[in-house]
């Protein structure tokens, strides 16, 4: 039976199907009784149809793979990620029409890659490919009666990226942004920027993670091998504590969330008083505002790990700040800002200009006892080194 569900252009109705207790689709519809008869026949009508589908005694279709796999990913993962894998799966199964899981071959899986690496991106395909093999594992796990397969989607192999370097917007472009916000969007702003966070992290802050005594900041991430929370203690410069002591006084809803929603219109994503948990085209619109190149929160993490680098900061630095637990990670970060490229331009500057009869002397070493070739020792002796040519030896 359909149900009102509240959505940014008013309250709705939402027709769901489930089979053996398993989401297999929603659709929405108006707002009126006409939209719920016609939700109603929907739903009986799509119930019919996978009813009829034959898929063998015991065997879960891939929908209900979906449905289970996408309800444990939704408590698991932050909701940007969990988003990601609610679309992929809509894509793969527009495509394939498949509904028996023993039917999926890594040829389908090819075929579906291959569309998405060229309609979308390399970038695009493999983060598919990675998603989708996950579920299948998940799957493999979890569900009774999976199929003992191969991972169709691991036998495909990975494609082509494009290595664009990412957009890392301007120092001054988002103090411009900074000047036209409001007094929480200020300091949310400020946190981004001096904190390094991830949108996740920013918008699950409470105010016992903020430690004014010992300036620092707590950040919890599920960016994790197993999508576990882990919390992290990150220095909290004098600005941003400032900041943040401003607004623990003059916020109107005196919750444990340090950034929540003002409006006063509910939405299916928070209602006055929570957490954030999605701000749409928020960046976008203070963007436009300050008149500068549109970027998102996202792109702040990249400037802050720019600025840290560019002030000289060793790399370990950089993965501490940025909470990479594996130096490797951070050193990708860095090579998909562009600083690969600059490492190279600092690798000629050095070596430009050198040429045919231009010498490199090696320091020297004292030896203060060195046997010379007959036998004799020669005390606090200085034997000259060998000087290499900038062509060769």
């Amino acid at each position: 039976m359909p149900t009102r569900y509240p959505t940014k252009d008013g309250v709705k109705w939402r027709a769901v199907v489930k089979i053996n207790g398993a989401r297999v689709a929603t659709k929405m519809f108006g707002t009126g009784q006409e939209e719920k008869r016609a939700a109603i026949q929907w739903e009986n009508e799509t119930r019919k149809q996978f009813l009829l589908k034959e898929t063998p005694m015991g065997l879960p279709d891939s929908l209900q793979w979906a449905s289970k796999y996408l309800e444990y990913a939704e408590q698991k993962y932050a909701r940007q990620t969990f988003k990601e894998k609610h679309a992929v799966f809509k894509l793969f199964f527009k495509f394939t029409q498949e509904t028996r899981l023993d039917r999926v071959t890594p040829n389908m899986a090819m075929d579906y890659l291959k569309e998405q690496n060229k309609a979308r991106s390399g970038n695009a395909a493999n983060k598919d490919r990675k998603n989708l093999a996950a579920a299948w594992e998940w799957g493999r796990k979890f569900i009774d009666g999976f199929p003992s397969l191969q991972n169709p989607f691991l036998a495909v192999p990975q494609f082509k990226a494009d290595k664009t370097p990412r957009y890392v917007p301007a120092e001054a472009d988002f103090w411009k942004i900074v000047g036209v916000a409001n007094e929480q969007d200020r300091t949310m702003l400020l946190a981004f920027f001096f904190l390094g966070a991830r949108m996740g992290e920013v918008f699950r802050l409470r105010w016992e993670d903020v430690d004014f005594l010992a300036h620092r900041v707590r950040l919890g991430t599920h960016k994790t091998r197993n999508g576990d929370m882990r919390y992290d203690w990150v220095p909290m410069p004098e600005t941003l504590r400032d900041a943040l002591q401003d607004w623990q006084k003059k916020r109107p809803f005196k919750t444990e969330w340090v950034f929540s929603c003002l409006d006063d219109s509910p939405s299916q994503h928070h209602n006055p008083g929570e957490r954030y948990r999605a701000r749409g085209r928020f960046m976008k619109k203070m963007c436009e505002r300050a008149g500068v190149k549109p970027f998102g929160f996202h792109a702040l993490r990249h400037l802050h790990a720019s600025l840290l680098y560019n002030e000289g900061a060793e790399l370990s630095v950089v993965q501490r700040q940025l909470r990479h637990t594996n130096p490797n990670t951070t050193a990708r970060y860095l090579r998909s800002l562009g600083y690969e490229e600059e490492h190279s331009q600092k690798v000629l500057a050095v070596l430009e200009g050198r040429g045919r009869g231009k010498v490199i002397p090696f320091p020297q070493k004292q030896n203060p006892q060195r046997a010379n070739s007959r036998g004799s020792v020669h005390n606090n002796s200085t034997q000259p080194t060998t000087n290499l040519k900038a062509n060769g030896v």
